[in-house]
């Protein structure tokens, strides 16, 4: 079952993902800016400087590019450079007298200190010929910018989202007045002055605007190597390249972590576990997929290596099917597809795999609720699998009554029904986030169809409360990870979503999970994939 797949459309997706190695790279803990913030916008020290800030900048700035001392010279500098990130620990005093040893003038408040001291440390990096060219990959207007001022590290959150969609449109005139801040990355120092950029990374992940060729699979289950061609290894950095991994959230709780699928995801089960792999995703129109250059779901399998592929939101006709079936390659035949009859190229849901199943139906067996395509269920020997596609409650909650008086109790039901001769798997998407972690802004959201507190109330009582478990939630208590952003205002860029996909399973087999999992690296649509690894 566990054999490398052999099977995928031959155009499915344009899908783009980061290859890091967890032993070297990390994400620093992000720790918000001292003073206040006037919303989620940085401020601009630019435009209110005093002339006499402005001036202390560029003794800064000169006394760094002119500077003859070198790190090596002196034990002091020679510390902080092996371990940068005592950098923000230390005191005015400790900063001041770092800075005279290296011939600087210790002037300024600490903020200013910490960049002059970081700004000194990149430049002796970067004449020892360790640097990098940073290739901007957020903006192509960018190349135009002389120097971008940024400090992931040490922002709020909510700024470090709004800095990595906007940092590119900083016009010359700012830029001119501004301190030449760093990017510091598990204690490397990186200075951003479009020109280079300081990095002790070799494996850095690169966010492209373009397609970049597929790694090959490892035999291990390692997940770090995926999605991404060696020649963009070093060039981004990690926050920027994989905003997933910034703990985007408007009230974050304590305790609530980012995921981080290279760090989160669980290995394979050894060779001699049984176990399915399945995929889920809605892909918000296939045809629309198809049309996209690059990637095929092939490779999406050589990576994953799914036994079954859930699809939501085919978007297809019944006349389409045939022309799908024909680009599935040999040993993939098993596929199973549902569409909207009343409404053309709307809803639709699948079923694709590569075992086949004992029997298929589709929808809820209701004509009032069988018209949308909406339900595929699959029997298989020790479990009935439903990709499901729940109604949106649309515009103006249009359709909240109907969704949550006759729509979810009649899934329930009959899922119900099936997981009495065998457990049931659930996936799809729900169009619900049923907690406050799994949705950047709640309180924005409170009447927002996905949201609403009938919406959230009907999902436990027709699921949870009925037997059915969250398998990431119960994996991840603590884990803020999304899997549809809107396509307006750059929210993926900035990880603003929602938590709209899930896989449900039975209570009795809930503890046979071995691992439930988000892939928010792959694009192509408004949400991403997630997965599910059973133990049989």
């Amino acid at each position: 079952m566990n054999q490398a797949l052999q099977l995928g459309f031959r155009t499915f997706i344009n899908l783009s993902s980061f290859p890091v190695d967890p032993r070297k790279l990390g994400i620093g803990r992000l720790t918000p800016l001292r003073g206040k913030v006037m919303g989620s916008k940085r401020r601009s020290f630019s435009n209110s400087s005093s002339i006499a800030d402005q001036n202390i900048d560029k003794k800064l700035r000169e006394a760094i590019d002119n500077d003859n001392n070198t790190i090596s010279d002196n034990p002091l500098l020679q510390d902080i450079k092996d371990d940068p990130s005592k950098i923000e620990a230390m005191t005015i005093q400790q900063l001041r007298t770092a800075l005279r040893t290296a011939g600087i003038p210790p002037k300024g408040l600490k903020r200013k200190l910490v960049s002059a001291l970081q700004s000194y440390l990149a430049k002796e990096i970067d004449g020892a010929g360790e640097s990098s060219l940073l290739a901007d990959k957020q903006d192509p207007s960018s190349n135009s910018d002389k120097r971008i001022s940024m400090m992931m590290e040490t922002k709020s959150v909510e700024d470090q989202v709004q800095d990595a969609n906007s940092f590119s449109k900083v016009s010359k005139v700012q830029q001119s007045r501004r301190t030449v801040k760093q990017l510091q990355i598990k204690g490397k120092t990186v200075d951003v002055n479009a020109k280079m950029v300081a990095t002790e990374q070799k494996k850095s992940a690169c966010a492209s605007g373009r397609m970049t060729s597929l790694t090959k699979k490892k035999a291990s289950s390692d997940v770090d190597s995926k999605y991404v061609s060696a020649k963009n290894r070093d060039t981004l950095p990690v926050n920027l390249s994989e905003p997933w991994t910034i703990l985007a959230h408007k009230k974050p709780q304590k305790g609530w972590i980012a995921y981080n699928p290279r760090t989160m995801r669980r290995s394979l089960p050894t060779e001699n576990t049984k176990f399915v792999k399945i995929l889920s995703w809605n892909v918000n129109g296939l045809r629309a997929l198809l049309k996209l250059e690059g990637f095929s779901a092939m490779e999406l399998a050589k990576q994953e290596n799914f036994d079954v592929l859930c699809l939501q939101e085919t978007k297809l006709q019944e006349k389409d099917v045939e022309s799908i079936k024909q680009s599935l390659i040999e040993g993939y035949e098993n596929s199973f597809w549902a569409c909207s009859n009343t409404r053309l190229g709307y809803s639709g849901t699948a079923i694709i795999s590569r075992i086949k199943p004992l029997s298929v139906r589709y929808g809820l067996g209701m004509s009032d609720h069988d018209s949308e395509g909406r339900v595929v269920t699959a029997e298989f020997d020790s479990f009935y699998l439903l990709s499901v596609y729940v109604p949106n409650s649309g515009d103006g909650l249009r359709r909240l009554t109907y969704r949550i008086t006759e729509w979810d109790p009649s899934l329930s039901n009959y899922i119900k029904e099936l997981e009495k001769s065998k457990a049931v798997i659930l996936t799809g998407d729900f169009n619900c986030a049923h907690e406050e972690i799994d949705i950047y802004n709640p309180a924005g959201n409170r009447r927002s169809a996905g949201f609403t507190i009938e919406e959230r109330q009907s999902f436990s009582t027709n699921f949870l409360s009925r037997g059915f478990v969250d398998t990431f939630r119960k994996q991840n208590p603590d884990v803020v990870g999304y899997t549809y952003w809107g396509y307006r205002h750059g929210a993926r860029k900035g990880n603003k979503g929602w938590r709209l996909d899930y896989f449900l399973v039975s209570d009795a087999i809930a503890d046979d999970v071995h691992d439930s999992f988000i892939l928010p690296d792959v694009i192509g649509s408004d949400h991403c994939p997630i997965g599910l690894v059973l133990k049989l």
